[in-house]
């Protein structure tokens, strides 16, 4: 029996990314679980047990669940990759301050103009392009004269906030304006373990 962890996953859901190119990066042995949401397995009773949500990605650790792809990385890093979380409270605040951009306008404006054009989501487009503008500007910003968002060297922040940014033109989100973050991606894709998402995609709103 495997004692590594399970990531129920959809490979072109930013979320789900998020959650497997950390492990990879982070070198956490895992297994990967495809969820076939054609054919709507994460609505099935056996998902929905793990997350009520119906939705990737939800790491297995044991007895341990965890859903919620920010929270995933919260646990990851803790339980094995503590150089990947500060420990100081000025250091995981300004992680925190992250997070919650990836969940605010990176998930509302930059994941949601992709979900729009790439997906075909009933979304309003240009309020996700304001919204991705917003983030793009404040991750633009918090990467002056830094390659990090936290500190000298990579955290979840950078996690968290790498897929949906990578991917922004996907969306009709232009990163040219941007040097900082084309950078930082740069740098990002550089990581040993790193692995892309997919480019390209057709298949159903994932988390």
């Amino acid at each position: 029996m495997s004692n590594a962890v399970r990531i129920h996953h959809f490979a072109k859901s930013g979320h789900a990314h998020r959650a497997l190119v950390f492990a990879k990066l982070a070198g956490i042995a895992h297994d990967a679980v495809p969820v076939d949401l054609a054919a709507g397995a994460h609505k099935s009773p056996e998902f929905l047990a793990m997350n009520p949500n119906g939705q990737v990605p939800v790491l297995e650790d044991g007895e341990v669940v965890v859903s919620d792809s920010n929270a995933i990385l919260f646990y990851l890093a803790r339980t094995y990759a503590p150089d990947w979380m500060p420990t100081d409270p000025v250091g995981e605040a300004n992680v925190q301050r992250w997070l919650t951009l990836a969940a605010g306008e990176i998930a509302f404006g930059t994941c949601a103009a992709r979900l729009i054009t790439v997906f075909g989501a009933p979304l309003d487009p240009e309020f996700a392009a304001a919204t991705a503008e917003k983030a793009m500007q404040k991750l633009e910003h918090g990467l002056t004269g830094s390659d990090w968002l936290v500190g000298a060297r990579p955290t979840i922040a950078d996690v968290a906030s790498y897929s949906y940014t990578a991917h922004a033109p996907e969306g009709n989100v232009s990163l040219e304006p941007y040097p900082n973050i084309r950078a930082w991606l740069a740098r990002f894709e550089a990581l040993p373990g790193f692995e892309p998402m997919p480019a390209t995609a057709v298949g159903l709103v994932a988390e």
